[in-house]
């Protein structure tokens, strides 16, 4: 399983991404242009000491990132334009968990290549969650059903 954030916008939701798949064992896949330099401060600021050990990998454009998808990968989603909630999907190890830009979501065209959409339930006259809020749900729904959580260690 992997994490793909598709063009972020906001350098703290990032680095809080990569400590979230550093924490939980998960492979970030960063899909340019960021709307913030890589080496932000906000950035190291979210992921502290994290960053170092979290698996990042970056994606010049949409279309590298398609070229260099394994044949097994599924993208997967989370879009408030979706009637599938994440809670009831079936996720797989192959599957990449998508998360589009804060400001603006990810184009039709991303839409159209996803395999599953998905959102997450919320109360009445909610719009959105938090873009990291909404990957640690998905992420920890996803781990959980696939019993692959990182193992209790006795430190």
């Amino acid at each position: 399983m992997r994490i793909a954030l598709f063009e972020p916008d906001i350098p703290q939701n990032t680095g809080n991404i990569l400590r979230l798949g550093a924490c939980m064992g998960v492979p970030v896949d960063i899909i340019e242009p960021c709307g913030f330099p890589l080496s932000d401060r906000g950035l190291k600021r979210a992921g502290l000491d994290y960053l170092a050990i979290a698996a990042m990998q970056r994606f010049d454009s949409w279309d590298i990132y398609l070229e260099k998808l394994p044949a097994s990968a599924r993208l997967i989603l989370m879009t408030t334009a979706s009637a599938e909630p994440y809670q009831n999907f079936s996720f797989t190890e192959h599957d990449v968990l998508l998360m589009g830009r804060e400001s603006a979501g990810v184009p039709q065209k991303v839409h159209n290549r996803a395999e599953a959409r998905l959102f997450i339930p919320m109360a009445k006259g909610a719009r959105s969650l938090n873009v990291s809020s909404a990957c640690a749900m998905v992420t920890g729904e996803a781990l959980r059903q696939l019993g692959a959580f990182p193992p209790i260690s006795a430190e």
